[in-house]
């Protein structure tokens, strides 16, 4: 029995978003890796630099000095997290907000899982700067980030706003 609608997006859909978020977030790395050293920085704007930065850790580099079981940690809980999130694109492929929300992490998520196993370490190279940043971060710098971890961060915000649309229908 299908619970998707006539005319919803189906499972391939989101898988194809999922898998574009992959391809866009490698080749950048790839990009970075072939033409910066680790360190490397280059000015783009007043705010902005590309830069090459490798993260052994999670967001904000959380357990990135823990001595390396933490890359088969994350792997195991990226794969985890995936396999949950095509169950549940299985299970609601015509919420369209939910299940891009969905992609668009599932994408992030495989992203830096291909970098951890091939490299040890996610390669980072967005580097944002202000200077209101400074009581919070090393001369205004917002930890360097990717394009996986940029969907993964998309799909958080959709998904926070999916469940206020959704509870808002239900009043």
């Amino acid at each position: 029995m299908s619970r998707r609608k006539s005319g919803a997006p189906g499972l391939a859909l989101w898988l194809a978003l999922a898998a574009l978020v992959v391809v866009l977030d490698q080749f950048t790395k790839q990009l970075i890796l072939g033409n910066y050293q680790l360190g490397d920085s280059t000015y783009v704007t007043s705010f902005f630099n590309i830069v090459r930065a490798h993260n052994t850790g999670a967001a904000f580099s959380f357990l990135a000095g823990a001595g390396g079981w933490q890359r088969w940690f994350f792997v195991a809980l990226a794969v985890a997290a995936s396999l949950f999130i095509v169950w549940l694109l299985r299970s609601h492929p015509g919420q369209k907000l939910f299940a891009f929300s969905l992609s668009m992490i599932l994408g992030g998520a495989v992203g830096n899982v291909i970098d951890r196993l091939l490299h040890g370490y996610v390669v980072d190279f967005l580097d944002f700067h202000w200077s209101f940043l400074s009581p919070m971060f090393y001369r205004g710098h917002f930890p360097a980030f990717n394009i996986a971890d940029a969907a993964i961060t998309a799909g958080a915000i959709g998904l926070i706003l999916d469940e206020i649309l959704r509870v808002r229908r239900g009043r």
